[in-house]
């Protein structure tokens, strides 16, 4: 039977960290390998040659750095790869490149690239991107490192190409946390997990038998806060992702969830509950453990993140009835300003790191989906499809969202264009996955 839209909210903060919400108003060593599928693109993709890059055989361990940036690239539903089987040659320098026999295929842009072994076991990686229809090199570069890093230099190169063509910053090169549960009660075991964006180079950097849930990023990529009951109730921690290191900054009575770090890295946004029960949104301090109440209302408010000025908070509440967002200032004493209409369920607020678009989950035609509002209009665009979408995170450049949804009856995760246009799955072989967030840029 289909949960109505008050069961849902309580359902959905439980998995986004609010944390036995559920009961105030009812009163409920290995990891998963993701696989990517492409679901939609443009339709006229950017047609491109990626020629198989000269190797370092053995030093490179049979890295493919071609082949992945092919995947990143076609990934994004914004290019189109020619096949090897169809290449005329295998240039691997761009003066061995005949301009008019690869415009004569049918391509746009060509790229080159080779691997070479350097001394003290570094590799390089060397690459340049022609434009074919006017003969210009629109990029030329090296990356250097060991065998470990050869796939970041490859969506580094990914993210060059992509910037180069569409003007748009890549994020190849960055980082995905997410949630994953393997196994059926009262087995279940608990996963917070790691890895590049295309879902390659996971690591799990925490394991419980008890729920993890609320990941979120630090702004220099260093920390996960998260929150966990591996004492069997809700506390909010920080890990050090590097190193392992980790401190509890919130164990107070009651709720402690929904964790998100403020811009400047020194303050978590926290939804408590308190002894009371009742939830409201905080701030903390996290060298001075200060906790500064924003909101004080009998309704629920959860799921606080911030704007990209470090100002303004964005929440889900209740307050109105039923769940919907709403922005307040930073400090005490002022006054939320309610954000969303036209649906009688908004929830769990993302805001795009420029800070025009507000991605939330909304209910659409009786499905839970993924929407984005342009916060300078109040225009609203679904863009998923759906039915039990939820979690959204925006890439650092703002041009994707990361959801968690259902196929099939398996929890995966998911990509969409802030356009709706391009998107992509992201399946685990076994288990669930969920509560997904995208890291910001790497330096």
């Amino acid at each position: 039977m289909p949960m109505n839209a008050r069961d849902r909210f309580t359902r959905f903060l439980a998995s986004a960290g609010a944390l036995l919400i559920a009961a105030l108003w009812a009163a409920a060593p290995a990891h998963a390998q993701l696989r990517i599928e492409i679901t939609s693109g443009v339709t006229d993709p950017i047609p491109i040659a990626i020629v198989p890059f000269a190797r370092a055989v053995p030093a490179d361990g049979g890295v493919d750095v071609a082949a992945i940036i092919q995947n990143d690239l076609e990934g994004s539903g914004r290019f189109r790869a020619q096949p090897r089987a169809q290449m005329i040659s295998m240039p691997t320098r761009i003066q061995d490149v005949s301009l008019a026999d690869w415009r004569a295929s049918g391509n746009d842009y060509i790229v080159v690239g080779r691997v070479s072994a350097l001394d003290g076991g570094q590799l390089a990686v060397d690459f340049e991107l022609l434009n074919l229809l006017n003969g210009q090199q629109l990029a030329v570069g090296r990356f250097t490192g060991p065998q470990s890093a050869l796939r970041n230099a490859a969506h580094r190169v990914s993210d060059v190409i992509y910037e180069k063509i569409l003007g748009v910053r890549g994020a190849f090169a960055t980082r995905i946390a997410y949630v994953a549960v393997d196994g059926k009660p009262p087995e279940q075991r608990y996963q917070l997990i790691v890895a590049d964006s295309d879902g390659e180079n996971a690591r799990t950097i925490l394991e419980s038998r008890l729920p993890i849930m609320s990941p979120a990023w630090s702004p220099d990529g260093e920390w996960l806060a998260y929150v966990s009951f591996e004492n069997r109730k809700s506390a909010v921690y920080v890990q050090r992702v590097r190193t392992g290191e980790r401190r509890q900054v919130s164990a107070r009575a009651g709720i402690n969830g929904a964790p998100s770090w403020s811009p400047d890295g020194r303050r978590l946004a926290l939804a408590l509950g308190g002894s009371g029960g009742n939830v409201d949104v905080y701030v903390l301090d996290l060298a001075s453990q200060n906790l500064t109440r924003i909101t004080d209302d009998p309704a629920i408010d959860t799921e606080p993140v911030w704007a990209p000025d470090g100002k303004t908070l964005f929440f889900t509440s209740d307050r109105a009835g039923a769940p919907q967002i709403y922005r307040v200032a930073a400090q005490p004493g002022q006054q939320p300003k309610r954000i969303t209409f036209g649906s009688h369920y908004n929830a769990r607020p993302r805001v795009s790191p420029d800070g025009t678009l507000l991605a939330f989950v909304t209910i659409d035609q009786g499905n839970y989906r993924i929407a984005v509002q342009d916060l300078s209009n109040g225009t609203v665009r679904v863009l998923s499809r759906g039915t039990l979408d939820e979690s959204p995170s925006f890439a650092p450049n703002g041009a994707m969202i990361i959801y968690s949804g259902r196929d099939r009856g398996q929890s995966v995760l998911a990509t969409v264009s802030v356009d709706g246009l391009t998107g992509q799955r992201l399946k685990a072989d076994r288990g669930e996955v969920r509560e997904p967030v995208w890291g910001p840029f790497q330096q």
